[in-house]
C-alpha cells in the first residue's frame, strides 16, 4: 500500500489550532499541489474531521469524491493553549517550549496530548486502510498527526515524533509504503513542498513572520 500523507494548507486564523477555513495563501497552496497531482487516482481518501483538511481535500480531488472522515486523525490537541497567539503561549508555557527546543521525548501540550497518544489513535485509521486492500491511499491530515505517524510506523516510537522536521510544510506530502512480506512501512519522501519553490510568500516564513 502507497500511503500519501498531506498537511492541510494555511489556515485563516493564526490563533493555535482553531477550526477554521483555510486562508487564500491556503486555497493557493493546495491548487499548486493538486496540479502537481492530477493523474494521481487514489483508491481511498481520508480526512480529518477539521475544516481546513476537509478543504484541502477538495481542492486536491474535488468536492464530489467520497472522503472518509475520521476524528482520529484530528490535529494533537493543543489543551491549554487552543485559540491563543503563538506569542502568547510562549509567554504563558515556557517550560513547554524549552523541552520542545531540546525535543523531549513524548511531550505532552499543557493541558492536550502526547504524541503516543496522538498516534493510537491515528494508527487505527492506517489499520483500516491496510485492511481495505487499497493500493494508494490518502491521509489529509496535520503536522502533529504526520509527524507521530512517520514516528510510529517506522519503529523509532513515536514519542520520537519531534525528530521528524522541525516543522512540515503546509500541503507537503510525506509518502509511505508498506510492505505485506516485511509487514512494516518504509519512508519514500518527507515534507515534500517541491509545488511551493520560487513562491516564498507561500512557505512556513512567510506564516510566522505575518
Amino acid at each position: 500500500m502507497r500511503l500519501l500523507l498531506i498537511r492541510h494548507g494555511r489556515q485563516s486564523s493564526p490563533l493555535c489550532n482553531v477550526d477554521v477555513e483555510l486562508s487564500d495563501v491556503g486555497r493557493r497552496q493546495a491548487e499548486l499541489l493538486a496540479l502537481r497531482l492530477e493523474n494521481l487516482k487514489p483508491d481511498r481518501i481520508y480526512t480529518s474531521g477539521l475544516l481546513r483538511a476537509k478543504q484541502t481535500a477538495e481542492i486536491l480531488f474535488g468536492a464530489d469524491l467520497p472522503f472518509l472522515e475520521r476524528e482520529a486523525l484530528n490535529e494533537i490537541s493543543f489543551g491549554d493553549m487552543t485559540g491563543e497567539a503563538d506569542s502568547r503561549n510562549a509567554v504563558l508555557f515556557p517550560e513547554y517550549f524549552s523541552a520542545k527546543k531540546k525535543k523531549a521525548d513524548n511531550l505532552r501540550l499543557p493541558g492536550g496530548e502526547c504524541p503516543t497518544e496522538v498516534f493510537d489513535r491515528a494508527v487505527t485509521v492506517v489499520k483500516e486502510a491496510i485492511a481495505s486492500g487499497e493500493e494508494t491511499v490518502v491521509f489529509v491530515t496535520h503536522g502533529g498527526v504526520i509527524r507521530a505517524l512517520v514516528a510510529g510506523l517506522l519503529g523509532l516510537g513515536a514519542e520520537k515524533m519531534l525528530r521528524i522536521a522541525d516543522g512540515l510544510e503546509h500541503t507537503s506530502v510525506t509518502e509511505l509504503n508498506y510492505s505485506k512480506e516485511a509487514a512494516c512501512f518504509s519512508l519514500e519522501r518527507l515534507n515534500d513542498a517541491s509545488h511551493l519553490e520560487g513562491k516564498p510568500e507561500l512557505s512556513r516564513n512567510a506564516w510566522s513572520k505575518g
